[in-house]
């Protein structure tokens, strides 16, 4: 039996489904705070800060794996660190407990290029290298990481993780993170809106297209544990740009799309992260590769995001 926590989240909201067409809906458990229809699937409510409530559930399900995505992202963990802290930090911890005490076979925590500061490499940043995150969402997520690989080798807990970029998908309404500018942009430009980015227009940063990041975390889940050196920190990406990059590939498609651009306290976030990543770790270990470039997302995405708010506006190439 797989639990998901946050599975109300952007990756959870698709992963919970994607995991149940492959596994058996009755094989899937999905839990987070607050409830909400998960189409037939099983939901609980669960709070990862509440070490009881996670083995109540652990035991009573018989949970063989977890995905846990529970957590409090970049942009809302500035504005409530102590929350940020409260939920990923403790939430990691009592999971990875719980994994522990009730025999769980394998732990699934994705990760972020938020693990990353201002002394990190920009471009093709290795797994391995310095990290030092200036943001209570990195602090958090780094320490996930390096728990993982403690539990593994402590204990014996088969803890894997891997480090997501920005991520596109047009299922979950965004939730003004950092990255999210890069879902938000589409819903402005299907409705023919002037949209306003908080990025800087040259803030070049990595990303990868949902269907992709859902792939790479279940190949990740899949993988031989015997053919696994890193286990935990595996960068995974498809391509970067920067938003005015990102802007005119629309505006080809959309000719009376516009823009501005004024920054906001998460361009400075942004700054610190790397520009692009070397996923070589993630494809010689487990296979890691992608299906979509960025012409195709961003096909992809106005085709979805105009029949999801019921306006024509199919690309125009």
């Amino acid at each position: 039996m797989i639990l998901v926590t946050g599975s109300s989240g952007q990756i959870g909201t698709e992963l919970v489904p994607y995991l149940a067409e492959k596994y058996g809906k009755k094989n899937v458990i999905a839990s987070d705070i607050v409830q909400r229809d998960t189409g037939g699937i099983k939901f609980i409510t669960l709070d990862v800060s509440n070490r009881d409530e996670i083995d109540r559930a652990v035991e009573k399900y018989s949970i063989d794996a977890i995905f846990h995505l529970a957590g409090i992202l970049s942009a809302k963990g500035e504005k409530d660190p102590a929350l940020a802290y409260k939920v990923n930090m403790n939430g990691t911890y009592n999971i990875l407990e719980a994994a522990k005490q009730h025999r769980v076979e394998k732990v699934v925590i994705p990760s972020t290029i938020g693990v990353f500061g201002p002394e990190t490499p920009k471009n093709k940043v290795p797994s391995i290298t310095i990290t030092r995150p200036r943001t209570m969402y990195g602090v958090t997520k780094i320490a996930a990481e390096l728990l993982g690989q403690y539990y593994y080798e402590k204990f014996g807990l088969d803890v894997r993780s891997l480090r997501y970029p920005g991520i596109i998908s047009y299922k979950a309404e965004p939730t003004a993170g950092t990255t999210d500018y890069a879902v938000e942009i589409f819903y402005y430009a299907v409705k023919r809106e002037k949209y306003k980015c908080y990025l800087a227009p040259n803030r070049a940063l990595p990303m990868m297209y949902m269907p992709d990041a859902l792939k790479a975390l279940v190949d990740l889940y899949e993988a031989d544990r015997d053919k696994l050196v890193l286990r935990n920190g595996y960068n995974v990406t498809a391509y970067t740009f920067t938003p005015s990059e990102l802007y005119s590939k629309i505006k080809e498609r959309i000719p009376e799309f516009e823009i501005e651009y004024k920054e906001d306290f998460r361009d400075k976030i942004a700054a610190t992260w790397p520009e692009s990543l070397d996923s070589s770790e993630a494809s010689n270990e487990w296979g890691f590769s992608i299906e979509y470039d960025l012409d195709r997302t961003i096909d992809d995405m106005i085709d979805h995001i105009s029949e999801k708010l019921g306006i024509e506006g199919k690309h125009a190439l």
